[in-house]
């Protein structure tokens, strides 16, 4: 049966992925949204959209029913879930076909055998596939740590913890089992071995209508962090051909196993001191990676799994990969302050050089995988991936190459990423050599310090940009140059706060143009386009940068960096000062917990209270030991960046010898 027409159920740059493969087939798309993402580009871009309904953006697309109306509403006749949300649900899955609906997937039964992920470690064990232990929590000891808790519905590293001191494990237990509970609503959570320094590397799948399973290469996908997946590749490098074979082999006995259909993922852990692997999860479903995959083998897999659904014959063989890709995953997060998500408008979002979005390059180059343009709203409903930026060589060293440079000249304003943690990443020798392991960002002590030096040219650039920005909007005294002084005396200074490091700008001004009172350097052209073009000769070098100025936002694209700052105002207004010891919320989100309440006494690094924001949890702590003086906050609140939680009061310094009423001689008293 051929597809006419195709909903999504999904959101971002997965449906815009699914939607251009379709576009190709000649099929007409449906997207469905929430309330926040009316206004992103997977929903411009389909033939139809349909609005889903519903108070919480974070849950609406996981109404099985209201998707399945949808469809219908629409007049659609198959559904494809992209992947997360209901995308490995059995229930929903069969809700699409009963309702006489084409569903662009595994059988709902192949769903439900690896749904559980302690269930779906049996069946892989009795089909030959090496699995690790499973352990009940009141089996641990000493001997059986270190521990990882993981949620057995789901993935994406939420509702995982690993342990490694048994007091720890009971708590850590129960905040995966909330978190999961979050998430995938299944609290269900087991423990196994945690294989320290081990490899992350994942089979690709296709189960094709006549019931092959063909195995499509292999990924690496060891770089994580909280483990959720950064950088993956393709081919994975440095296996040994035996280890490759087996596990290859491995994957298509899971495979076959349960009679899979479609484009499916299995995923393994690697131990490359002892050379052996064992089985992790299998996805049924696209994985986020995929676009690696599609780039060594030059396949479409959104259109082979048309094809399955369809029961249409493909013509597909195994074979060699052709040169390598890899990927990072752009996120809205602060890697230097423990991964906090950040949301708010992106103010400009451009990635030069890029030779094809949402689907294989014509030949090596650069692919971009996106749901976000210039100007959209990043909002705390979902997760925090922006984009996949993947390059494609002939080698290795040349995707690596190619992928550092395009993130380097990427312009990503407004809010901040993880971009100078995946260019640290991608030229780290390690990571050249191909010394991937799990842990690779502790092991190497990334991400990069925010403190660490900024070129002051760059500081001199953006200084001269605020200042021409407000001279072009001053009404009055118009030619008068910006920063002139009818008797020099000491130089204007601009001040600028850069991820919680205050800069300050030393600068002269007048007839001559600008130069920097620290360094040897002058302003050659300064004028105004697509943002400020800022031309500063230094030590008799031209370079050139483009200055973005968007209110006390400014962002510094360098020759070879980004910078971003916050113009900070000459004068604070003392209503926006904090109380000392307040905490604040570092993101918006909602309270998920209180551990703390007014007149209770903490130590530092203490829990206050957990907060839930893009669908993970965030623990706030007590900067010090004292005293909460407020609590302004209960379980259930909704909150917004900046918002006081609480006020912890110092305990007061005791003198190390306290003097006593009765030690206090009195004059001409003599002490007894």
């Amino acid at each position: 049966m051929s597809i006419r027409r195709l909903l999504v159920a999904n959101r971002g740059e997965i449906a815009r992925r699914v939607f251009r493969t379709c576009r190709e087939l000649g099929i007409e798309t449906v997207a469905v949204h929430s309330d926040a993402d009316a206004g992103l580009a997977f929903v411009a871009e389909a033939d139809s959209s349909v609005r889903l309904p519903g108070n919480n953006p974070a849950e609406t697309y996981l109404r099985a029913d209201l998707v399945v109306e949808a469809a219908l509403k629409a007049g659609a006749d198959a559904v494809h879930p992209g992947y997360g949300f209901l995308s490995e649900s059995a229930e929903f899955a069969r809700a699409v076909r009963d309702a006489g609906l084409t569903w662009v997937g595994p059988d709902p039964e192949s769903i439900e055998a690896m749904g559980s992920k302690v269930a779906a470690k049996k069946l892989m064990a009795d089909a030959g596939v090496p699995v690790l232990a499973e352990l009940a929590p009141a089996e641990v000891g000493e001997g059986d740590l270190p521990v990882l808790v993981k949620a057995s519905a789901g993935g994406g590293g939420r509702g995982m913890r690993v342990v490694r001191e048994l007091d720890a494990l009971a708590d850590e237990v129960a905040r995966a089992e909330a978190e999961a509970a979050s998430a995938f609503g299944d609290g269900t959570v087991f423990l196994e071995p945690y294989v320290e320094h081990g490899r992350h590397v994942e089979v690709q799948l296709f189960g094709d209508a006549s019931g092959r399973v063909l195995v499509l290469g292999d990924r690496d996908c060891s770089v994580q962090r909280r483990h959720q997946k950064v950088v993956e590749e393709a081919p994975a490098p440095g296996l040994p051909d035996d280890v490759r074979t087996a596990m290859h082999d491995a994957a298509r006995r899971a495979g076959e196993a349960i009679g899979y259909r479609g484009a499916g993922t299995v995923e393994f852990l690697y131990d490359e001191a002892r050379a052996r692997f064992w089985f992790l999860e299998m996805n049924t479903r696209l994985q986020v990676e995929h676009p690696v995959t599609e780039c060594v083998t030059g396949l479409d897999l959104v259109a082979l799994q048309i094809a399955a659904a369809e029961g249409t014959p493909v013509d597909v063989e195994e074979g060699a990969p052709s040169g390598h890709a890899v990927e990072v995953r752009l996120y809205a997060e602060d890697p230097a302050a423990g991964w906090q998500p950040q949301s708010g408008p992106l103010h400009r979002f451009v990635v030069p050089g890029v030779d094809a979005e949402l689907s294989v390059p014509a030949r090596h180059g650069l692919r971009l995988d996106t749901g976000f343009r210039s100007g959209d709203e990043v909002s705390t409903h979902y997760d925090a991936m922006l984009a996949k930026v993947v390059a494609w060589g002939p080698t290795r060293d040349a995707a690596l190459r190619r992928l550092a440079g395009a993130l380097r000249r990427t312009e990503l304003h407004g809010i901040r990423t993880n971009r100078d943690l995946l260019v640290d990443v991608l030229e780290h020798p390690a990571f050249v050599s191909a010394e991937l392991r799990t842990d690779f960002l502790v092991r190497h002590d990334l991400p990069r310090a925010a403190t660490s030096d900024c070129d002051p040219v760059a500081l001199f650039a953006a200084a001269v940009a605020v200042t021409e920005e407000a001279a072009a909007a001053r009404p009055v005294q118009r030619a008068v140059p910006a920063g002139w002084r009818n008797v020099v005396s000491a130089p204007q200074v601009t001040v600028f706060d850069r991820a919680g490091v205050e800069e300050r700008v030393g600068w002269f001004g007048g007839r001559d143009g600008y130069r920097s009172a620290e360094l040897d350097a002058r302003v050659v052209e300064v004028r105004q386009g697509d943002g400020w073009r800022v031309v500063v000769e230094h030590g008799g070098v031209r370079l050139p940068h483009t200055v973005h100025v968007h209110g006390s936002s400014v962002d510094v694209q360098t020759p070879r960096d980004h910078v971003s700052l916050t113009r900070t105002p000459r004068f604070t207004d003392p209503a926006d000062q904090l109380a000392e010891g307040s905490l604040v919320a570092p993101m918006p989100g909602s309270v998920v917990s209180v551990r703390a309440a007014q007149g209770d006494h903490v130590e530092a690094g203490a829990t206050v209270l957990v907060l839930e924001a893009m669908k993970m949890q965030h623990t706030i702590t007590a900067p010090h030991d004292g005293i909460v003086e407020s609590l302004g906050v209960s379980a259930g609140d909704q909150v917004s960046a900046g918002d006081v939680l609480a006020v912890i009061h110092s305990d007061p310094v005791q003198p190390d010898d306290p003097v006593q009423p009765d030690d206090v001689t009195q004059p001409g008293q003599e002490s007894a």
